[in-house]
């Protein structure tokens, strides 16, 4: 097992050069790092709650059951700072994070603390250490120690810059980004979890520089109630926010089938230096939250195809809500991602071994008896009505890469300052939604 301590050093920055290709070579052996805090699974947000970070054990467990460290350099994350996290976070709901308990906490400001995202004792704690081994991974990616990095403790999209939201405190996603966005022309962001990517969306919606694609359950009622095809970017950012909305029943055939179309599309029009997928496990089918009728090998599927594509990859978890099948599921993808075939018996030797029954399978059988409401029409114009979209882009927008000073937020925040206007002038704000 290859096995370190990631310290990443203040100064260790890389310029690109705006000639300079980010493919790996396809015949090359791509190297994996995968990142993992041993203590991320040890919280808990409660007894009915349905996020059980005790998953992340699971997989781990799983994961090295399987060998699959012995394939990759393994490393431990360091807790991300308090400076780390107000890049993107606004500096008073981080010091709330430090300072409430649940002992104390009506004394703070609520920041949309409620029964969805509740204090619990070591919350800062849990915050850092995910979110710190999204930007160690970032970091390494960008570093060149690997093309492709792995952190299964992150993907929590749905956070705010100013406060929780859907089971996320703190938004590990962009705050990898925005490290990459120091050292990369174009970042490309795709979420396959069963909700809109919504977080991500908002922190990006005003800028070229990312792209969010978001394939994700939607109607009026499931949270976060975002996503539709009608939100595409605001600003310079216009036509580089692709979502695509799904209902209840969707089945592999046609899931795969899509996700291939319109990123295969996404690919040849943004033509991106990086990709960050969020491999949400609630998109699978008999996912206590979720509504698809996914197995785990179509799920895989997606991260396949993006394997493929050969440019540097940041993978990250997020949603899923049945532990023994997100434990299995992201144990295949990592195998997938170190061209690993794994024997679908799960070993015996794996800790908490009961809980996989009482199948023992990596593949249980995930298809309810859903009927499937996405109609053959409607798939089909899904890709014909993204294309579109990406016509407006008229190629790949063009970055003079540069370094960047390290207060990334505050070149953001000018930007935002400069849209405000235009945002004025706009009769529907789309990403409203009422509180």
């Amino acid at each position: 097992m290859n096995s370190s301590t990631f310290l990443p050093g203040n100064n260790d920055k890389t310029i690109w050069s705006q000639s300079a290709t980010f493919h790996i070579q396809p015949h090359s052996k791509q190297k994996v790092a995968y990142f993992h805090h041993k203590d991320v699974g040890n919280f808990h947000f409660g007894v009915q709650h349905p996020m059980k970070p005790h998953r992340l054990t699971l997989t781990n467990n799983l994961v090295m059951s399987y060998g699959l460290h012995e394939k990759m350099t393994v490393y431990c994350p360091p807790k991300a700072t308090d400076d780390e996290l107000m890049e993107f976070h606004e500096t008073d709901y981080i010091n709330f994070l430090k300072k409430v308990t649940p002992e104390n906490s009506e004394e703070f400001p609520k920041f949309n603390i409620n029964e969805d995202c509740p204090i619990f004792e070591g919350l800062y704690n849990f915050c850092q250490i995910y979110a710190g081994a999204s930007i160690a991974a970032a970091h390494q990616l960008a570093s060149d120690g690997a093309d492709i990095c792995i952190n299964w403790s992150g993907g929590l999209h749905h956070a705010r810059r100013f406060e929780a939201s859907g089971f996320c405190f703190v938004n590990d996603v962009v705050l990898a980004i925005q490290h990459l966005l120091r050292f990369y022309p174009r970042v490309l962001y795709i979420d396959i979890d069963i909700h809109h990517g919504d977080g991500v969306q908002e922190a990006f919606y005003a800028t070229d520089r990312v792209m969010t694609v978001s394939f994700h359950k939607y109607n009026a009622s499931f949270f976060p109630r975002t996503g539709n095809m009608s939100e595409i970017g605001c600003g310079l950012g216009k036509f580089f926010c692709l979502n695509v909305p799904l209902k209840d029943g969707i089945d592999d055939d046609s899931y795969v089938s899509l996700f291939k179309d319109v990123i295969s599309d996404v690919r040849d029009h943004y033509q991106p230096s990086v990709i960050v997928l969020q491999c949400g496990a609630d998109s699978l089918g008999k996912d206590i939250l979720g509504g698809f009728n996914m197995s785990i090998k179509a799920h895989g599927e997606c991260v396949k195809f993006i394997k493929s594509c050969h440019i540097p990859l940041l993978v990250l978890g997020g949603g899923g809500y049945r532990i023994p099948n997100v434990a299995r599921c992201w144990t295949y993808e990592t195998g997938i991602l170190l061209d690993a075939e794994l024997q679908s018996e799960l070993p015996e030797r794996t800790p908490y071994y009961n809980y996989f029954g009482p199948d023992f399978s990596l593949h249980p059988p995930l298809v309810r008896r859903m009927y499937n409401f996405n109609t053959k029409s409607e798939l089909q114009k899904i890709p014909q009505q993204v294309h579109e979209l990406l016509r407006f882009l008229d190629g790949a927008p063009s970055v003079q890469m540069q370094e960047l000073p390290g207060d990334l937020q505050f070149i953001l925040d000018e930007s935002d300052k400069e849209l405000r206007d235009s945002r004025k002038d706009q009769t529907i704000d789309i990403r409203r939604r009422k509180r």
